[in-house]
């Protein structure tokens, strides 16, 4: 494998596809969110063409300080995403880690709650919010170009503050636009669509339910199987064959796991959201990075 490039030296390469993966902290003592950040460089290079020299990977296991998901690192590698970003531009910001809501004391979100994701140090330097993410890598897109963010983590359907959330039961978009009216939201003429691993108030798994012995995400795994295996899948299919393998995972646990289950709220039970910066048919759009 090649030596993870340095910021230095992404400012020379081609951006026409960039890929940036940031992942936070160990959401189960073990390995999960290590083997998501492996998996998705995997999927994106094999599957999608993606060259290496345009992946960023930050994890507590790089050696250059830089690399390491600190809150510092991680806005410095949002800022470097979309910087220079044109019309043909395809972006992918992968997080696999700790999600967490707190309450909004800027009056734009619809549930009360502004929704963030935890860096290594966020117990020093603080989470990093929604309204941040959004300012930082939505607003800049411009008319032509494609951020897709992946986020793998607790409380995370409406991490980027999009405009519009999909409602799977009732097959429409919902307005999740700012109650204030006031805070900008949208992009400056691109596209920004976001696959959440659950709902705002919903908590995210990382399991081994799925291969009996190594520990990966559950939203995770399930989108790169599906990926893999379904080349031709749209928004929705994908949405809906999550949904699918998430509840039969569920439907063949034990009865003692069904109790652990109950008290634990569930973890299984997540349920995958798709949020964008406009509507869109998802059973039309084929998901392609």
């Amino acid at each position: 494998m090649n030596p993870i490039p340095t910021y230095e030296q992404f400012g020379n390469k081609d951006r026409s596809i960039e890929k940036l993966i940031v992942k936070a902290k160990e959401k189960i003592s073990g390995s999960g969110t290590i083997n998501d950040v492996k998996s998705m460089r995997e999927l994106l290079i094999l599957n999608f063409g993606f060259k290496e020299e345009n992946i960023l990977v930050l994890t507590e296991q790089e050696i250059e300080p830089e690399l390491i998901p600190t809150k510092k690192n991680i806005l410095k590698s949002l800022e470097w995403l979309v910087k220079g970003c044109q019309a043909g531009d395809s972006l992918v910001f992968y997080f696999s880690g700790h999600g967490l809501s707190q309450p909004d004391f800027e009056g734009d979100e619809r549930d009360g709650f502004a929704e963030n994701i935890c860096p290594v140090d966020f117990m020093t330097e603080g989470m990093i919010v929604d309204n941040d993410i959004n300012a930082t890598i939505v607003w800049p897109l411009k008319k032509g170009v494609t951020l897709h963010a992946i986020v793998d983590a607790c409380h995370s359907g409406t991490v980027l503050d999009l405009e519009h959330v999909y409602n799977r039961q009732e097959n429409k978009w919902e307005d999740n636009s700012p109650l204030s009216g006031n805070a900008r939201k949208h992009p400056d003429g691109g596209l920004a669509i976001s696959l959440s691993a659950c709902l705002d108030n919903q908590v995210a798994a990382d399991t081994t339910a799925f291969t009996g012995k190594t520990m990966n995400g559950a939203m995770t795994f399930l989108l790169i199987k599906i990926l893999k295996k379904y080349h031709g899948a749209t928004y929705g299919d994908l949405l809906d064959m999550m949904h699918e393998e998430l509840e039969k995972v569920n439907e063949s646990r034990c009865f003692a796991e069904k109790i652990l289950k109950k008290i634990t709220k569930n973890m299984l039970l997540q349920k995958p959201q798709i949020s964008a910066s406009k509507p869109f048919d998802v059973y039309k759009e084929h998901f392609v990075l």
